[in-house]
């Protein structure tokens, strides 16, 4: 059934949406901030704010956006004690960058570039090669890593500066492309629970001199997508990863600074028709359409060659004010994906570019059913999404 919306509201216009502060407040900046502090080469200190540190660590708690964090203070103590200078730290908001999704935060985080020049810019984006949809979060097709994003990352820049770097997480990313393109430099070590990633992170940060270590923690994300933010499962994950928090700052080794951030927010979308748009059943948004990518929030649309104009002007007119909709060169124009688009990434972004403004999802039941079921979601511009947490805390 397609969305009834013949009275077609006034579409919103591109320049409207609240571009993210690459440059100087995006998750993009902070590992190069912090490197620059270590003095490695071509490190440059964009977070300006940040005094710099002989070692740092980055915990990184996939789904924590800023808003969910300062509506939660009950559930994150620790952590809401951080938004205010107390406890030696500092909390402020930055921006996660576009779109608000994994694969392209963990990659902007790694390398310390915006979308537009690492080339993760979705969840799943055309591979002009090929012609086929890549899915950059499970790496399927695969495709070789090193091609697929060539620019090293912030650690192995570190690393050959002299800076002792390691990266803690689940051991069932050791290996995967993602990592190796995103997060590689240095040691990696695996470790299952969270304490003893917290455990470990610490004794690295004191391994040596200058340090730069980075940890993860996923479950607030996967309790969010599967249960929704209202979830007594979600608010438990939230609780869980505060005292996470709590143990590593308590263990922090002198001259260390520790900063927790995420890589989106989330928000619930209810499951009804008017806020769950489905792609598979709605003939006018399927009309020229080869390839829909992205998410529901975040979508990449790729056109039959000579119908990317009319595909334009369709989406324009049925999402009419739920979603800013832009062509590729004015998404790119507007800076959605950073200042500038490598030449090897263009083609990767959709011929159109769909970014939700209300609590709407265009959902893909055939195509995708596991992500059309899910409660929470990510990907857009709006505060609930692209505003993360920066919270430090220096011993």
């Amino acid at each position: 059934m397609a969305l009834p919306t013949w009275d077609h509201p006034e579409p919103l216009a591109v320049g409207s949406a609240p571009v993210p502060e690459y440059g100087a407040g995006s998750l993009a900046d902070l590992l190069p901030t912090l490197a620059a502090g270590m003095e490695v080469p071509g490190a440059t200190a964009a977070i300006r704010e940040l005094a710099p540190a002989d070692r740092a660590c980055v915990f990184l708690i996939d789904g924590l956006g800023w808003e969910q964090l300062r509506t939660h203070p009950d559930e994150a103590p620790f952590m809401t004690s951080l938004l205010a200078s107390s406890r030696g730290g500092t909390g402020r908001p930055i921006t996660a960058g576009y779109p608000a999704t994994t694969a392209t935060s963990l990659a902007s985080v790694g390398t310390g570039l915006p979308p537009g020049a690492h080339g993760l810019p979705g969840y799943t984006v055309r591979d002009p090669e090929t012609r086929e949809l890549m899915n950059q979060l499970r790496w399927q097709p695969w495709t070789a890593p090193h091609v697929w994003q060539p620019y090293p990352t912030v650690f192995q820049l570190a690393h050959e500066a002299g800076v002792h770097t390691a990266q803690v997480s689940s051991p069932a990313f050791e290996h995967t492309p993602l990592t190796k393109v995103a997060l590689s430099g240095g040691t990696f070590h695996g470790r299952l629970s969270g304490e003893d990633r917290m455990d470990l992170a610490a004794a690295q940060l004191g391994a040596g001199d200058r340090s730069l270590v980075y940890t993860y923690y996923s479950e607030v994300d996967g309790a969010g997508h599967r249960y929704g933010l209202d979830s007594d499962t979600w608010r438990g994950q939230l609780m869980h990863v505060d005292r996470l928090v709590q143990r590593l700052a308590e263990q922090l080794p002198p001259r260390s600074a520790l900063y927790v951030t995420a890589d989106h927010g989330m928000i619930d979308v209810p499951f009804d028709e008017q806020h769950r748009i489905d792609f598979d059943e709605d003939w006018e948004l399927r009309a020229g359409v080869a390839l829909l990518g992205g998410e529901g929030r975040a979508r990449h649309v790729y056109a039959v060659p000579g119908a990317e104009s009319d595909v334009l002007t369709c989406w324009r007119e049925v999402l009419g004010e739920q979603f800013w909709v832009a062509s590729r060169d004015e998404a790119i124009d507007a800076g959605w994906f950073g200042p500038t688009v490598d030449e090897r990434v263009y083609g990767r972004i959709g011929d159109v570019v769909a970014a939700a403004r209300d609590d709407v999802l265009i959902i893909a039941s055939e195509r995708e059913p596991k992500e059309s079921a899910m409660v929470g979601n990510h990907g857009s511009m709006t505060p609930a999404e692209q505003l993360i947490p920066l919270l430090e805390v220096r011993s």
